[in-house]
Formats: structure tokens, sequence, C-alpha cells
């Protein structure tokens, strides 16, 4: 049967008909950290070598109309760079410029002012490039989307007396030394149903409660726990039998929220 949510935690719903798809450009960085690792890697890469390329070709375009690349050897001549002699030698300028290396074989001179504009402009452009790439990158590697990995839970779900009350119980535990920080949970029962003025809700969403009242959501997760919910007059368990509920088609989406230790 298909899952609303897998047991690792992917989510089977798929976005169709999205119209206004410029909505994930106008938010460019979360856009980025979503992508998959090969786009992110590529998108990288693209960004430092077109601004390298970019930068490059203007620096070639300086040294050609300037006329640079006709005195080449005349040591009377000031070139905007020295020992820019051709297109590949300005992208390699431009490349230790944005870098900041400074192999100081190629330097620019005091002699031409849209020079030194232009380095102006490539430094600070390629500190926004930095920090843009960077901290994407940086979110996206420190994202714990492997942390669940290490949390178990047990592979059934059961319903039984505890304290002479009906309860669905199930059990979660962590394998790691670091805890998880502020650690919460919730259920949620997904179930489609039929109003009573015979709407019909595909997928709808109805709290099953495993303690919000009492603050036993809140978990201090360093043994093995049993989460319980009970059975009582406000579940939607309450008027459903036992044959019906090996019969109904539903599904219980537990979420564990918290803050990694570590990070």
């Amino acid at each position: 049967r298909q899952r609303y949510v897998e047991k690792d935690g992917k989510c089977n719903v798929q976005h169709g008909n999205v119209r206004e798809t410029y909505r994930y450009l106008t938010d460019i960085f979360t856009t980025l950290v979503d992508l998959k690792w090969r786009f992110s890697l590529l998108i990288f890469i693209l960004a430092y070598a077109l601004t390298w390329l970019f930068f490059g070709l203007i620096w070639w375009v300086i040294a050609y109309s300037r006329g640079d690349l006709e005195h080449l050897g005349d040591h009377s001549w000031t070139p905007c760079v020295n020992n820019l002699n051709g297109f590949v030698s300005a992208f390699l300028f431009s490349i230790e410029t944005e870098t900041t290396i400074g192999y100081g074989h190629r330097v620019i001179t005091e002699k031409c002012p849209e020079g030194i504009v232009l380095l102006l402009l490539q430094a600070i452009l390629g500190s926004m490039v930095n920090a843009f790439m960077v901290g994407c990158m940086f979110v996206k590697i420190s994202q714990p989307n492997k942390r669940a990995e290490t949390l178990v839970f047990s592979s059934h779900a059961v319903v039984s007396l505890r304290d002479d009350r009906l309860c669905l119980m199930f059990r979660v535990g962590d394998l790691r030394d670091s805890h998880i920080v502020e650690a919460s949970i919730r259920a949620k029962l997904i179930q489609s149903k039929q109003t009573q003025e015979g709407e019909f809700i595909p997928l709808d969403q109805t709290d099953l409660s495993v303690g919000f009242e009492t603050g036993d959501d809140r978990l201090f997760l360093v043994s093995p726990l049993i989460i319980s919910h009970e059975i009582d007059e406000r579940s939607p368990f309450w008027d459903v039998s036992r044959g019906q509920l090996e019969r109904d088609d539903f599904e219980i989406v537990v979420i564990l929220e918290g803050m990694v230790e570590a990070t």
C-alpha cells in the first residue's frame, strides 16, 4: 500500500501544476539549499567559473582597447596589467584577483584608472560570491538529514491496557551518545473523511494526544521511551472496533523534533 510518509521520513507528496515558479527564485538561498547535491555542486562551480571568465574577458578587452597587446616586449610602454599577453593570461589574472592569490608575475599598474575601478568591483563581487556560496554550502553540510538513521522506532505499534486505560503505544530510542536537546514528539492521524455536509476531505490530519497537556511530549531521550496515546472520548479511535481498525485505511505519522547536541 502506498504510504503518505515513508519509514525513513520521506514524504510521497509531489507538487504538480505549479504555475508561479518564479517564487522559487525570489528565495534563491533556500532553493539552493534544498537542491540535490549534484546540482548544488554544479551551481557552486559555475558561480566561480563564470565570474572568472566574465572578468577575464573584461581585463582582456581593456588590454586590447588600450593597445597593450600591440606593445608586447616594448619596455617604454606602460600596460594596464604587466605580463598580460592574451586571453589566457587575462583569465589567470582574474582568478588571482578574485581569489587573492597574488603570484606577483601579473600585476596592475597605476597608469590604468579603468583597471583600478574594475579591480575594486571584482574584489567586492568576489567577496559577495564567496559569502553567498560558502554560506550555502555550510548550511547544506550542517543539515542533520542522516541524524534520523540512529533514531529507532519500534516496528509495530500496539493497543493495550496501561494503568487500566486503553492506550496506543510505540517505542522510540536514540543510538548515539550525543543527545537530542529539547526533544518533543507529536503524532498525526492521516485519514480521508467526509463531513456532515457531504464534503470529502482527502488526507485529513487529526492530532493524536501523546502528552501535550501533561508535558509528557517533552522527551529526555537518553534511554528508549514508550510513547502512549490514551484512547478516550477525545481520541479519534474511541468509536473504532478492533475489526474496523484492521479494515480502515489510515496512517499515523510521528514527528520527533529537537536540536542535535553536537551541532
